[in-house]
């Protein structure tokens, strides 16, 4: 396994709040972002260009990875989400992201994390906020390869990558 020292792509992400249990807020949000809510804990949904990462009972992140973001008309889209009871944050900035990929990309992040990545455990679609290298990320399994996503905030993106750095190194691995 390589693990990669340029960042995932981040187009934007923001933060969508508000009741899953309300129909008029849910229906909002399939509306404006053509994207049902994951609404079981640390489970995503994906589409074409959108990730919609479950971070709380009333919280979840929407991260597009492409130009061809679906995340466009801010204003728009806060209006209507507020006039259902929710609320939109953009954090675009906020975040940056790497993707760790092959075999070895679990013992990478078990170094530094204290989540059970088996595969039983975090299976393809599983998101879990913990912390890697004693920073707060967000860690996304995209597939069973397995490829995972780490996202931490843009402040402590360098110390981040020195971490996946160290731990690739214990592991047997090297960054590219």
């Amino acid at each position: 396994m390589v693990l990669p020292k340029a960042e995932v792509p981040i187009a934007a992400a923001w933060n969508v709040q508000g009741d899953a249990s309300r129909a008029d807020f849910t229906d909002q949000v399939a509306r404006q972002f053509s994207i049902a809510l994951p609404i079981v804990p640390n489970t995503t949904a994906r589409s074409d260009a959108l990730t919609a990462f479950w971070l709380g009972p009333r919280s979840w992140l929407f991260v597009a990875e492409s130009a061809r973001s679906p995340l466009i008309d801010f204003v728009e889209k806060r209006n209507a989400l507020i006039a259902a009871g929710g609320a939109l944050f953009d954090l675009s900035a906020s975040r940056v992201a790497y993707r760790l990929v092959g075999k070895r990309a679990t013992d990478v992040l078990a170094t530094g994390c204290p989540l059970d990545l088996h595969p039983r455990t975090f299976r393809k679609g599983d998101c879990a906020q913990s912390v890697f290298g004693r920073v707060n990320a967000l860690l996304y399994k995209s597939d069973d390869a397995p490829t995972f996503i780490i996202m931490v905030a843009r402040s402590f993106a360098r110390d981040v990558l020195q971490a996946l750095g160290l731990s690739a190194t214990q592991c047997g691995n090297r960054m590219q």
